[in-house]
């Protein structure tokens, strides 16, 4: 980002001040301002959003298919009833969460079109200077906050990450990446080739599977992938039982929950298990002459990276259907008619889809200082990765990898709603995380252990992230299980935390 870019417009000289500002009106942002107005009715705050609308991700992407690939009973939120299949579409997802404000009257909190642009804290005025840039005005506007929320995901919405192979200049087709799909973009007919094989390329292969003259998943490595029918069982038990849909919703989120920590337990106590049955359940589908080894089995252990789930297998009845193909290889480079492999073939496309991953945004790149001074927030220690070392006021919420990303935010939202009480009841304002004096000098270590999880987007911006220190307080976890016990049990008298 160019330093144009990243300099604030001038500000009004008159600021709106707010108890607490949230940032991003995604999934996070929305279930988080729904928590403070139930906890901390009295709370006076705003919720600033780049976009229109509310939806974050489920805006930005409009590329064909698009589904969550977290069961709703878990991503949905914990206060409000998914009735539907658990695998949901973003308009699903959308209509949901518009439920939600509707129904708490949280628009009103909701300023559309804001681009927050710096972020600058006071230890003297112990409160937060924002200003953001108004998209559909173009003037600028300034919020003064006791608190900030950063609830604004952890990836460039504007803009995929797509690598650059030779060739692709010469290439006389389209090359579109999912998170910029073009709404013109029409493939009937066409010869489609998706670079990738994670949940986007998943996703995007069965919802253009017969619509185009054919489409090819081309990676350079497998992933793993799990699938069932997209209902639960008990669910659809429940209601034939006629038990109330609040209480469905916590039954089937608590047996959700519980069924994914076994399984998450397994994949580190018995891998090679877990990943034959993984492999032995595709080999099922696609049946004795596909070839499981090439396509579907990966070279890493399950959970390395994110799982996928495939409702009702359409991914692989796709290609059992032979309306699409899988090949595995590297790119030579792009040719006017498609792309060279590394094999020496040549896979011809009209269309190339880049489903490559994105770019991992810290705080949404934004700039924030302390006093005057730049945060490098690369040079601070986390807190349970939501607290940083050296930044007061402030919480991030970074969701789960191999749980549902809500489930962190409940955690997050409960947290600063005992949070805040309790600096009202000691009579501060201001509060900080710092290590204890007999961990000052510990190594620090990276967000989170690649030989634990390591997808290629965070490979690449680790050096962006907090660093982690010793033990759990100074950990962003994994461990969702721990953590729903871990987080309610935070003394906010430990001197971890530093009140002024």
């Amino acid at each position: 980002m160019t330093d144009a870019a990243r300099r604030p417009p001038t500000a009004p000289d008159s600021p709106e001040h707010v108890d607490v500002l949230i940032v991003g009106a995604g999934v996070s942002g929305i279930g988080s301002a729904w928590q403070l107005q139930k906890r901390l009715p009295d709370a006076r705050f705003v919720v600033l959003e780049t976009l229109g609308t509310f939806g974050g991700t489920w805006v930005t992407h409009r590329y064909p298919g698009i589904r969550s690939d977290s069961d709703l009973h878990t991503y949905g939120y914990s206060f409000k009833p998914w009735t539907g299949p658990p695998i949901a579409t973003a308009a699903e997802i959308k209509a949901y969460m518009g439920e939600i404000i509707a129904e708490a009257g949280l628009d009103s909190h909701i300023r559309y079109h804001h681009r927050v642009v710096s972020a600058d804290w006071s230890s003297a005025e112990k409160r937060w200077t924002v200003i953001a840039e108004r998209l559909d005005t173009g003037e600028s506007v300034r919020f003064t906050a006791g608190f900030l929320w950063m609830c604004q995901g952890y990836y460039r919405h504007d803009e995929g990450y797509a690598p650059e192979w030779p060739g692709m200049d010469e290439f006389g087709g389209s090359i579109v990446h999912p998170q910029t799909w073009p709404e013109e973009l029409d493939v009937t007919a066409k010869r489609v080739v998706v670079i990738g094989s994670g949940a986007t390329a998943a996703t995007l292969l069965p919802a253009i599977a017969g619509k185009c003259a054919h489409v090819t998943m081309l990676q350079r490595s497998p992933t793993y992938f799990r699938t069932g029918r997209n209902a639960i069982d008990l669910a659809e038990t429940l209601r034939e039982l006629a038990i109330d849909e609040a209480w469905i919703h916590e039954i089937v989120r608590r047996k959700i929950l519980f069924d994914q920590d076994a399984f998450t337990r397994q994949t580190f106590a018995k891998p090679d298990k877990v990943k034959a049955e993984l492999i032995g359940a595709i080999r099922t589908i696609m049946g004795p002459d596909y070839d499981v080894d090439a396509h579907f089995t990966p070279r890493y252990r399950p959970w390395r990276q994110r799982i996928a789930f495939v409702p009702d297998a359409d991914l692989f009845e796709a290609v059992k259907r032979g309306e699409a193909s899988v090949v595995t290889d590297t790119i030579d480079r792009f040719t006017p008619t498609g792309i060279r492999l590394g094999s020496g073939d040549e896979l011809e496309a009209d269309v190339v889809v880049t489903a490559t991953g994105f770019h991992l945004s810290v705080m949404g790149d934004i700039p924030f200082s302390v006093d005057g001074k730049a945060v490098d927030f690369a040079d601070t220690v986390t807190y349970r990765g939501m607290m940083f070392t050296g930044v007061p006021n402030l919480v991030w919420v970074f969701g789960y990898f191999r749980a549902s990303w809500t489930l962190r935010t409940d955690l997050v939202a409960d947290f600063v709603c005992r949070l805040l009480p309790h600096m009202q009841a000691k009579g501060v304002s201001a509060v900080e995380a710092a290590l204890r004096p007999d961990e000052a000098g510990a190594p620090r270590m990276p967000w989170v252990d690649e030989e634990n999880f390591n997808p290629g987007y965070l490979q690449r911006g680790m050096h962006l992230l907090p660093k982690a220190g010793p033990g759990p307080d100074w950990q962003h976890s994994q461990d969702y299980w721990a953590d729903k016990d871990a987080f309610p049990a935070i003394d906010l008298g430990d001197p971890v935390f530093v009140y002024r």
